[in-house]
């Protein structure tokens, strides 16, 4: 087994944070001959510690383990149990030595990991470290920016905000279903994209967005989430994706939406012209953030 340098927490939305947890994973491996790994976990602690606290995700842990694999790290998936619960900081690092071939660890700034983590500092992951001959290395801040912090601004609708801190633009991706085709026969079809299960959604609302479609091209698109007040009374959240001037069957296919921008609140509508003059509203708000992100240059 080749030695390898570490990193473990959890690494929900690949953040800017993370990336830079990564990035310093991958020169200490190289400048020590060893394999960079991140172990991660198959869900969020606080669903085994408090589950009445876990948060929604930011993305699928699938997700999370191609993203990760895509900066160059190998990824190993730690099943968050009970037993895992109660593994103090020196049984974690005395399983990387023995189990793992664990040359080096890098902790992000704020990471901690141990059933005794609240009583150690840097300094503590560090001296215990040395009694396991596991160098202890902090990777750098990147000040105000957490999953924590991310989760909230998405709730919020801040999707600006949240790419930002991701690095990238925010996005939801799933399989497009059937729906009541009403937009269709209202001049503004949609794709109705049904997203994982225990993601945090966007709260409601209008949204300039980039569909990308399954051979990979990027549309312009404007998306509601929502329950639909003006034509649906069932209270049911669906995400809803009308790319204008685009002609075609996604039915069954795999969408991702990337938000740019928040339009507007959702609104219930006093008729459904009503409802279509505003929708060709947006459509025009849409094409006027488009032109400003495409302006502007990109993470």
């Amino acid at each position: 087994m080749k030695a390898r340098a570490v990193s473990i927490g959890t690494f929900d939305g690949v953040h800017r944070g993370h990336q830079v947890v990564v990035s310093t994973l991958r020169d200490i491996a190289l400048q020590r001959g060893l394999k960079p790994t991140v172990i991660t976990f198959d869900r969020h602690p606080l669903e085994i510690i408090a589950p009445d606290k876990a948060p929604g995700r930011i993305m699928p842990l699938s997700e999370e383990i191609d993203l990760l694999r895509s900066l160059g790290v190998d990824v190993m998936v730690q099943p968050f149990t009970e037993e895992t619960r109660r593994l103090s900081a020196a049984q974690w690092l005395r399983h990387l030595r023995q189990d793992l071939a664990t040359g080096a660890l890098v902790m992000g700034y704020d990471n901690t990991f141990g059933c005794d983590c609240r009583s150690l500092s840097s300094d503590g992951y560090i001296a215990l470290g040395a009694e396991e001959d596991i160098p202890v290395v902090v990777a750098p801040e990147v000040a105000g920016i957490s999953s924590s912090a991310i989760r909230k601004a998405i709730a919020e609708g801040a999707v600006a905000e949240a790419g930002e801190m991701l690095g990238r633009p925010y996005s939801i991706s799933g399989p497009v279903v059937g729906g009541k085709q009403l937009g269709r026969r209202i001049g503004f079809p949609t794709a109705n994209v049904e997203a994982a299960q225990g993601l945090v959604l966007p709260a409601s609302g209008v949204y300039a967005a980039r569909a990308v479609l399954p051979q990979g091209e990027k549309l312009n698109a404007v998306v509601n989430i929502g329950t639909r007040p003006t034509v649906d009374n069932s209270g049911l959240i669906s995400i809803e994706a009308h790319i204008p001037g685009w002609e075609g069957n996604l039915y069954g296919s795999q969408l991702r939406v990337e938000f740019i921008d928040r339009i507007r609140s959702e609104q219930r509508f006093a008729s459904i012209e009503e409802l279509k003059e505003k929708l060709a509203a947006d459509v025009a708000a849409a094409a006027s953030i488009f032109r400003s992100y495409t302006a502007s240059p990109q993470p």
